[in-house]
């Protein structure tokens, strides 16, 4: 297995993934290729001989950056790609001269929670109803400093 930005031609993969991972609010295609053609996103993912494992995504703005999303399919879970697929995106940041990542996280979703956490990422704040379900998300950041 191994790391590397996507290329146009994962898309179609990585929107039927997000389906499979996030059913209630998936990104679908479209969103996913216009986030890719901005010059702002960063695209990783975990290629296991052909099949995407997993894969995140990353916007960049002025100063702070923004995980739009990671996920990891269902059979490659605990081997620790949620946490590489995070790492090389915070980097990617680092690089780009960001000074802090922000990322949402259902409240639900404590797997995730504790992956961010285990990584440096601290909650800043709730937002209500954010999901279209209604339910609330944790606002997450860390602080990118220049000695990471």
């Amino acid at each position: 297995m191994n790391l590397r930005s996507w290329n146009f031609k994962d898309i179609l993969r990585i929107s039927q993934l997000e389906t499979e991972c996030f059913p209630k609010d998936a990104w679908n295609y479209r969103m996913l290729a216009d986030s890719f053609q901005s010059e702002n996103f960063v695209g990783i993912l975990c290629d296991d001989g052909g099949e995407i494992a997993g894969y995140g995504g990353l916007t960049c703005g002025y100063d702070t950056a923004d995980i739009d999303n990671i996920a990891v399919a269902e059979r490659y879970r605990g081997n620790g790609i949620g946490g590489a697929i995070l790492e090389n995106l915070f980097s990617s940041a680092a690089e780009r001269g960001m000074q802090r990542v922000f990322l949402e996280v259902r409240v639900s979703n404590a797997a995730a929670m504790s992956l961010y956490l285990k990584h440096g990422f601290k909650g800043v704040y709730a937002r209500t109803r954010y999901y279209s379900d209604g339910e609330d998300c944790l606002v997450m950041a860390r602080d990118v400093h220049k000695d990471n």
